[in-house]
């Protein structure tokens, strides 16, 4: 039958003889539109609330849907980012092509705007050797962390000290991450910038960011053959 020539007889002869379609089709609920019972005054239609009911919950539940298929397009796109900022840390032929990827490269790896790598040292006029890690003074890591591991930063002016004067103003969003290198090293941080606000943001996940932090840790001491 032509879809043109389609009646409401040939309709409900389909309906009837498929009892199970909308168990089998529930979307088409959604679009249907319920009758309007004549009822006695004050008395509530409850069929049609049900009705009204079920169509919410389907368009709130195919939102949910598409918010969680984005979410997880979003974060297997991370964790590929980060496994192949890994793969370049641990891939690096010397330490000083190691702090190179961590400072230079990371960013492109990540896909953010701004990385600094700070370690905290005593005394002015302290100078790194390599020109792209921040000297921090001592106690500056404790006071932007606090007792934390990961502080994500929702909406900031980036820090000259952590991101240098060229960089600094990329970061409007960054998150912090404490790096526990040895007991033998100075006290050390990773952050990661991003030059749009909310790009990083309290309640998101860090697990990828302490693995990558865990990474840098681990490294560090086999080149410099520190203990832990």
């Amino acid at each position: 039958m032509k879809a043109d020539a389609l009646t409401d007889a040939a309709v409900l002869t389909y309906l009837r003889r498929n009892p199970d379609f909308l168990v089998r089709h529930p979307d088409i609920a959604g679009v249907l539109i319920p009758p309007v019972r004549a009822m006695g005054e004050g008395v509530v239609d409850l069929q049609q609330f049900i009705v009204q009911k079920l169509r919410s919950d389907i368009s709130r539940l195919k939102l949910n849907q598409r918010k969680l298929i984005a979410t997880s397009r979003n974060n297997l796109v991370s964790q590929g980012r980060v496994h192949a900022a890994i793969i370049a840390l641990i891939g690096a032929r010397s330490f000083e092509d190691f702090i190179t990827v961590l400072t230079d490269e990371l960013a492109s790896l990540l896909d953010v705007d701004a990385v600094g790598f700070c370690l905290e040292a005593s005394g002015e006029g302290t100078v790194a050797a390599n020109s792209n890690v921040r000297i921090l003074p001592i106690g500056m890591i404790d006071q932007l962390l606090g007792s934390e591991a990961v502080v994500l930063r929702a909406d900031i002016s980036g820090e000259p000290e952590i991101y240098g004067e060229e960089l600094a103003g990329l970061a409007r969003s960054d998150a912090l991450i404490r790096l526990h290198v040895s007991s033998q090293a100075p006290a050390a941080m990773l952050a990661l910038g991003a030059r749009r606000p909310g790009i990083f943001h309290p309640g998101q996940g860090t697990e990828l960011i302490g693995f990558l932090a865990e990474t840098v840790e681990i490294t560090t001491r086999a080149w410099l053959d520190l203990d832990e």
